[in-house]
């Protein structure tokens, strides 16, 4: 991805002059400053100016970058931190969030077990079961808006926890940004599979949207959970996003849950 320098480095504003942004890109007037100045970051890390892991320059630097007061850069920075998109560290900077940080990687996975949180049964053991490149139907199409006929990747894999098959996803991707991406590179892989997207395929994903439902087990999906068929299943349908709301994944998993339970935190 082409390094937009879109940051040139401009002096802080005269004192009693008001606050104006560098001429970096339209933004709409009426937004307030420090969201303008969220898009302006935003913009940064959808161009690549700082990776996954990577520190973002510092509030002062911003500030003096955008011609603006480090306040509205850290409200700036509280949002985008709020939004998981960066990682504040005490003593240490802000951080570009990464899925390979420890308390990052189980940000989408709400299945939890009974006993405790998802991190208490260790990483999970995982099977990809096929790994195929085919056109895009019209319905995978829509979700990850690409045309009919394009290509995709497909994966079905089984995800399981202390022995115990838990999880069966099937995985649609986009063909251009993950070319390259096999099922031996996936097996090998032994890290989150976000955290492969972001150190290989340089996609990042943001943020997610699911549909969820009670389902019974159809055969396919018995046998591999180890269960009889009609067993109830939650049935979880995502959508993730990379920057700019752009879709890079279809995701359709079946949880089984005599052991683990679905949880998520409303506010």
């Amino acid at each position: 991805m082409a390094n937009i320098n879109f940051l040139s480095a401009a002096p802080f504003a005269p004192p009693g002059e008001p606050e104006t942004p560098a001429p970096a890109g339209k933004t709409p007037a009426f937004s307030p400053l420090y969201q303008q100045i969220k898009v302006l970051i935003l913009r940064g890390l959808q161009a690549g100016e700082w990776k996954p892991g990577e520190p973002i320059p510092s509030e002062m630097e911003l500030a003096a970058r955008f011609r603006v007061s480090q306040g509205t850069v850290r409200k700036a920075i509280d949002e985008l931190a709020a939004e998981n998109l960066v990682v504040r560290r005490q003593g240490k900077g802000t951080f570009v969030a990464t899925h390979a940080e420890q308390q990052v990687q189980y940000r989408f996975l709400r299945l939890m077990p009974d006993s405790g949180d998802p991190g208490s049964e260790g990483p999970a053991e995982r099977q990809i079961i096929n790994c195929k490149r085919l056109r895009a139907s019209a319905d995978i199409a829509r979700s990850l808006a690409l045309k009919t006929g394009e290509p995709v990747l497909q994966l079905r894999r089984v995800l399981a926890f202390q022995g115990t098959p838990t999880i069966v996803e099937d995985v649609w991707l986009p063909g251009g940004p993950f070319k390259g991406l096999t099922a031996s590179r996936l097996a090998v892989y032994s890290g989150p599979m976000y955290a492969l997207f972001e150190i290989e395929f340089g996609v990042h994903m943001v943020r997610a949207e699911e549909k969820i439902r009670a389902v019974a087990a159809d055969l396919p999906a018995a046998k591999l959970l180890g269960l009889p068929p009609g067993q109830p299943l939650l049935s979880i349908e995502r959508i993730a996003f990379t920057y700019n709301d752009r879709p890079m994944e279809l995701r359709r998993a079946l949880y089984r849950t005599d052991t683990h339970h679905y949880k998520n935190l409303l506010s």
